[in-house]
């Protein structure tokens, strides 16, 4: 290992941007198009992107592919936790939060 790349396994974002990179390596990569973006909302992403040292391209790749990630599936005890900490008692109380949800939109 030379001492550029000992350097670089020391820096969490270098770190992560190849192990990104040897993700997506052995996939078929698309391209995506979007349109008609206010210039406010680019000049945001712009700036998070720099923020985070990378492109503005890595940065929405980044946001895309958080968004669709799989979420871990809940053991017995964690998803009675999640009930719990919703004050959830009946069916009816789920009801009741997701029109509550609804409502405020």
């Amino acid at each position: 290992m030379t001492a550029r790349h000992a350097q670089d396994a020391t820096n969490p974002a270098l770190c992560y941007l190849s192990s990104e990179t040897d993700r997506i390596r052995n996939q078929k990569l698309m391209n995506l198009s979007i349109k008609n973006v206010p210039e406010d909302v680019v000049r945001r992403l712009r700036e998070r992107a720099a923020r985070r040292h990378r492109s503005l391209q890595g940065e929405l790749l980044a946001i895309i592919d958080e968004a669709v990630q799989f979420e871990r599936e809940l053991s017995p005890a964690e998803l009675l936790a999640e009930v719990r900490r919703l004050g959830l008692g009946t069916p009816g109380d789920s009801a009741a939060i997701v029109r509550a949800d609804r409502d405020r939109r």
